[in-house]
């Protein structure tokens, strides 16, 4: 698998590092049903009642901000519940540092991005187990919880038990080596590699194979690529490879160019 990146030159944690004396929740997420903003009105009242210490800033908006809002009136929370808005990518990183732990709350996530930028700002992270975030980062780097309430409760009590042994500097060095955009360009370079090198079947040996993904699917499958097939020899009788401009290469090499550079410059002395 090759995963997404993180620009950990433009994520970096605070210089100072920040006191536990007042632990800050930071949220940065569309306020959206699927992002699970209606479990941080559930979650937010809980974790500022067990922790006084505590206090959330939010930044993002949806339509679910007005329900934050009204959770945020209704139990007094004015001063500890920040609401920032929609925040510029530029801007995350500012918001970020002002952190001890980033708060994920998404019902479904392929790939939290999100949780990558404030890992590499040095934020522990606490997220709900869904999709493809149990695999971002090593355990010791962040704390899953079942999307419910009193289960992300409990991850935010683990969380901020584990902050006097977080290192900002160590964790964004770490971020560095597992998510840097070299090494997920030179995987990426390998994946194209090998497609390219595999060598290609046509029409009638794929066709058994899609076969064996059920009896209605399989069939369906073959119906869709014979369609697919046919209505591609139809678009390359209307208009043939042959007739379509290629692009042309980027350019010569440096040396070339220089050659070419000095046969120039002697036949305008020449004329």
């Amino acid at each position: 698998m090759v995963p997404n990146a993180v620009d950990t030159a433009m994520f970096t944690p605070s210089p100072k590092r920040l006191s536990c004396d007042e632990i800050v929740i930071v949220v940065i997420s569309r306020l959206v049903y699927r992002k699970g903003a209606d479990l941080l009105v559930e979650v937010i009242p809980e974790v500022c009642r067990l922790f006084p210490k505590v206090r959330f800033i939010i930044g993002g908006d949806g339509p679910k901000r007005v329900r934050l809002e009204e959770m945020r009136e209704k139990f007094s929370l004015q001063d500890r519940v920040e609401m920032l808005g929609a925040v510029p990518h530029a801007q995350v990183q500012s918001v970020l540092i002002s952190g001890h732990i980033f708060l994920n709350s998404s019902l479904t996530e392929a790939f939290c991005i999100a949780i990558l930028e404030a890992a590499s700002c040095g934020l522990l992270t606490v997220s709900t187990r869904v999709g493809g975030v149990p695999e971002v980062l090593p355990d010791d780097m962040i704390v899953l919880a079942e999307p419910a309430p009193e289960d992300m409760v409990r991850a935010v009590k683990k969380a901020i038990d584990m902050l006097p042994g977080i290192d900002p500097q160590v964790m964004h060095l770490r971020m560095k080596k597992l998510y840097s955009w070299d090494d997920v360009a030179k995987r990426t370079e390998i994946v194209y590699d090998r497609a390219m090198q595999s060598p290609t079947t046509n029409l009638l040996d794929r066709l058994p194979r899609y076969l064996t993904c059920g009896s209605w699917a399989g069939k369906l499958f073959c119906i869709v690529m014979i369609i697919n097939y046919l209505l591609w020899r139809l678009l390359e009788f209307l208009q043939p490879a042959e007739a379509i401009e290629e692009v042309p290469d980027i350019g010569p090499l440096h040396g070339q160019l220089d050659s070419r550079d000095d046969s120039c410059e002697a036949q305008e002395k020449q004329i």
